[in-house]
């Protein structure tokens, strides 16, 4: 397994070079909705990422926001966000990430979250401690929920952002703050490593939280994750520390 750690950090370092390249350069704007922006570097950066996985292992398949190589009912598949925080990276906020994971029948062995300008790396396997920039990490251990400091994700449709609201106005009266910063993938990074206690989020894909919810998990916090009925393709997600009470 250490083998595919390895291809993932080299294609995530590969791809943050790429970011970093292009960040505050003039951008070409593939698609925009009313709360999304589609950028062509996302396109570049994955098909940096694939060309790298692939070439290591052609019999492995690559899901990745930006679409889909090979057989997706392959034994092995790559989990990829090019770019998680996309509308940061096109306004020049400086918070953003590649996250790459991989799945073996399903179960996420591998995940790994770079963060290029701060040249932060997480990165983990199935069953090992995860580490940071080469060092073990952990979740936090607060416990208190007026101690905690949480990200409440709000989503791209007006369906999961009704549902958010409700929930972020009774979270700002329970924890310490919470904070939006605009990816869901640092947002689980953070929480694994202890700069947050919690991400709950009501509509997000899979490559946004693959390589997230291994670290989480691994760190020694707690991920439920649920498919919403009404957005296929979408999950609700509470992440956690595991000491937190975060229900209702």
């Amino acid at each position: 397994m250490i083998a595919y750690l390895e291809v993932a950090e080299k294609a995530a370092r590969a791809a943050g070079e790429l970011l970093r390249a292009h960040f505050e350069k003039p951008l070409t704007v593939n698609a925009a909705t009313a709360h999304d922006i589609k950028l062509e570097v996302d396109v570049l950066t994955q098909n940096l990422i694939t060309e790298i996985l692939l070439r290591q292992h052609p019999e492995h398949a690559l899901y990745g926001e930006e679409g889909l190589v090979g057989d997706q009912s392959s034994e092995y598949q790559w989990v990829v966000d090019p770019l998680d925080g996309t509308v940061n990276y096109f306004y020049g906020l400086p918070h953003f990430c590649t996250s790459i994971a991989l799945r073996r029948r399903g179960e996420i062995i591998v995940g790994v979250i770079y963060d290029p300008l701060r040249e932060e790396m997480w990165s983990g396997m199935k069953g090992q401690r995860p580490m940071f920039n080469g060092k073990e990490f952990q979740v936090s251990r607060r416990a208190a929920l007026a101690e905690a400091v949480i990200s409440v994700g709000l989503p791209k449709t007006s369906a999961t952002i009704d549902a958010g609201l409700p929930l972020l106005q009774q979270m700002v009266h329970r924890v310490r703050k919470c904070r939006m910063l605009g990816s869901a993938a640092l947002d689980l990074a953070y929480v694994a490593c202890g700069r947050l206690d919690a991400y709950i989020e009501q509509g997000i894909s899979l490559w946004d939280i693959a390589a997230g919810l291994l670290l989480v998990e691994s760190a020694g916090g707690r991920v439920e994750m649920k498919p919403r009925a009404d957005l296929p393709d979408k999950f609700s997600i509470v992440a956690s520390n595991g000491l937190l009470d975060l229900s209702s």
